[in-house]
């Protein structure tokens, strides 16, 4: 049997470039989202969310919620933003409220106050582990020299890292707690990644940024990265492609052949990498080092 002439094929202007094959030298800094690449806690909030508005657009007489509404309304955004959100593609016109309002309230922030008990009471029962794929991915880049950084909008990031086992990775967690405390405009603005970076001392073009989420993934290619690394969780490959991811991933364990290669080729800069390793990182803002119970807060 002969081969097909490939020049009298149609060109695949869908296909991806191989993970493995990716050439990472000069990239030294990872900018992870927590919900969803590091952790199943996505699903967590995803089950919080359907047990919210399931039965609250149900008494509203507007259209069921169902499993796309967590990613084209809620995922990756602050908490209240993804009510006010989910609440507006329905055009149910709700009071703001504030955030001491009860769950009880019939407010936005009643509402996303209510989601976050329901959230905060799944993690204290069901606890939460890390995907295997993204430990080994992240000891990896560690091991070679690379900064890592938590990047997330979930207000309880520092909460779910301890559960998780995986907080002693990180220095660096740039999440809704500390977005609110320093006026940092959320996603999907770049300006938390970009925030990240900075915490870390790199320039924005010697990092990745790693996310599941539309919103991440709109955030990392609106920003001025090396590679924003799409991790398809549910949202689809053509939607992380269209939004702006470089690489797509289903675990980001498909990174260490690319990872392995990139440190024995050494760094892309070795000038620019002496005078990162001389002049240490800007100091972690007291938020993101703990969490208290005044602060705790859920996506």
């Amino acid at each position: 049997m002969t081969s097909p002439d490939s020049s009298a094929l149609p060109p695949n202007t869908h296909a991806d470039p191989r993970p493995a094959d990716l050439d990472l030298t000069g990239i030294r800094g990872w900018l992870f989202d927590l919900d969803g690449v590091l952790t199943p806690t996505a699903i967590v909030h995803m089950h919080a969310w359907s047990r919210l508005f399931a039965p609250y657009l149900e008494a509203h007489g507007a259209a069921p919620y169902v499993e796309g509404d967590y990613f084209a309304y809620i995922d990756g955004k602050p908490r209240y933003d993804g009510v006010r959100s989910l609440l507006e593609s329905r055009g149910i016109r709700i009071p703001e409220g504030d955030v001491t309002d009860s769950p009880d309230d019939d407010t936005v922030h009643g509402l996303g106050n209510r989601k976050n008990d329901a959230f905060n009471a799944t993690l204290a029962d069901e606890g939460v582990a890390p995907y295997p794929a993204s430990v080994a991915f992240l000891d990896a880049v560690i091991a070679s020299g690379c900064r890592v950084a938590v990047v997330s909008s979930s207000k309880n990031a520092p909460s779910v890292l301890a559960a998780a086992g995986i907080d002693d990775r990180f220095t660096v967690v740039v999440d809704g707690l500390v977005a609110a405390r320093e006026g940092i405009t959320g996603k999907p603005a770049p300006d938390m990644f970009d925030r990240a970076a900075e915490l870390l001392g790199l320039p924005t073009t010697a990092c990745a940024v790693v996310e599941d989420a539309e919103s991440g993934i709109k955030a990392g290619a609106d920003g001025d990265f090396a590679l924003v690394v799409g991790v398809d969780r549910g949202v689809g490959r053509d939607t992380l492609r269209e939004l702006g991811a470089d690489v797509i991933v289903d675990e980001l364990d498909e990174l260490l052949p690319a990872v392995e290669r990139a440190a024995a080729a050494g760094p892309g800069d070795p000038a620019a990498s002496a005078r990162e390793a001389s002049a240490p990182a800007a100091p972690a803002p007291e938020a993101q080092r703990r969490d208290t119970a005044e602060g705790r807060d859920a996506e």
